[in-house]
């Protein structure tokens, strides 16, 4: 490989994850980020075993686990508040690792620090937005501007690996007519102080986006020295009339929580959860159609530059976490790091392709969705007068092992 370092474009979740794989194999990397700070932001994400697997290889599980809950079930109920189905999760369905909730801006923060403690703070370049690539023989120029649009020297690389996002600079480069792909899901998520719901551990799925659906569990627990948790929520509606939402605004509970204002419950008040949210904010549910190339000779994409894929079923992130030491292991076989980065392609990119179809067209939610056609959208007696908690179980490791995350796979 050529002496310049691997350069990696992005540090989020993809690119420190993938900068720390590389620091474990002991080849050298520079990690170019657009903000000029690294602040905690964002809302929540679960951690599932697959992604938990890789992470844990990376050294930061306890801090993880300190940092976040782990998870002990999955609840399904309908829109009226019905109990559909459980199932354990993580280690109490006999993983070899949790799941966990946790704040985004928390695992962030976890990843960067320990990049800054082992690769060292010159390898971690911050206000550095990615203005294009150009190759020549001996490698990669990468282009960048500052926070005020100023063209920065640029660097050189041996290759470049953009982790830069679904809005990816990289990747309009060799894709132009790159575009968004919104098929009329809206989504809000926010945070609220809450006491403990069921468990205190659960994470719940209610409703669906035809009728209106909530995703809800914990990640950070006694917040307020009280017992409050704080409680991550994504509010969906699906709709033909549907305008996008705005991802670079803030969310307002009256314009999506009349559609819950009936769903009070007994074990909980959804309209007061959001009512009483300390952050709100709105985003459309957006992904990209799968592309026949990732990688253009030094160069190759990663995570959601790479896949963006439906924020459903918590995959994104581990599939960038796989994509990141996938990629890590092929470098570090040494010899012609082009071959490296094809190999990498070869690997991960129709394995994500199935997983961007999959939440399109059969999200983990399709529990919810059957059981509403079943039951015509109307309270049932009882569960399994509508369906068999078989045939729920079923939906359900239809999707794991679509996703990677079936017990065997992570086991493996």
């Amino acid at each position: 490989m050529s002496a310049d370092p691997i350069v990696v474009i992005g540090g989020g979740i993809a690119g420190l994850s993938f900068a720390l794989s590389l620091h474990q194999r002991g080849l050298r990397c520079e990690v170019y980020e657009s903000v000029p700070q690294i602040k905690e932001l964002g809302v929540g994400i679960t951690l599932l075993p697959h992604a938990m697997r890789e992470l844990s290889a990376l050294g930061v599980q306890p801090q993880l686990e300190a940092a976040g809950i782990e998870n002990l079930e999955s609840v399904f109920f309908n829109r009226f508040g019905q109990f559909i189905y459980r199932e354990p999760r993580g280690r109490h369905a006999g993983y070899p690792l949790p799941e966990i909730g946790i704040h985004r801006g928390k695992l962030h923060r976890i990843l960067y620090e320990a990049a800054l403690e082992q690769l060292g703070t010159q390898r971690i370049h911050t206000g550095h937005r990615c203005a294009g690539v150009s190759q020549d023989a001996s490698g990669v120029s990468v282009h960048f501007t500052d926070a005020q649009g100023r063209a920065l020297d640029p660097v050189r690389a041996s290759v470049v690996v953009a982790c830069d996002g679904i809005h990816s600079a990289v990747r309009k480069q060799f894709y132009p007519d790159d575009k968004v792909a919104f098929a009329g899901i809206n989504t809000w998520r926010g945070v609220t102080r809450h006491k403990p719901i069921l468990s205190g551990k659960s994470y719940m799925r209610v409703g669906s986006i035809r009728t209106g659906k909530m995703v809800i569990y914990p990640i950070i627990d006694n917040i307020d020295g009280q017992g409050l948790q704080l409680i991550n929520w994504m509010a969906e509606i699906e709709g033909s009339s549907q305008v996008m939402n705005d991802w670079n605004q803030g969310g307002r509970a009256e314009d999506f929580a009349s559609i819950f204002k009936d769903w009070t419950f007994d074990w909980l008040d959804v309209p007061a959860l959001i009512l009483n949210a300390d952050q709100i904010l709105e985003y459309p549910m957006v992904d990209k159609d799968p592309v026949p190339q990732w990688t253009f000779g030094r160069v190759t994409l990663m995570g959601d530059a790479a896949h963006p894929m439906y924020p459903r079923g918590s995959n994104g992130s581990a599939q960038a976490l796989i994509d990141a030491r996938t990629l890590a292991t092929e470098l570090a076989r040494g010899g012609d790091a082009v071959a490296a980065l094809s190999a990498y392609e070869a690997q991960r990119r129709e394995a994500t392709a199935r997983v961007v179809l999959t939440n399109r067209s059969q999200p983990p939610d399709v529990i919810n969705i059957r059981v509403e056609e079943l039951s015509g959208d109307r309270p049932f007696r009882h569960i399994d007068d509508v369906i068999s908690q078989d045939e729920l179980r079923a939906l359900s490791d239809h999707y794991k092992k679509i996703a990677g995350f079936s017990l065997e796979a992570v086991r493996g």
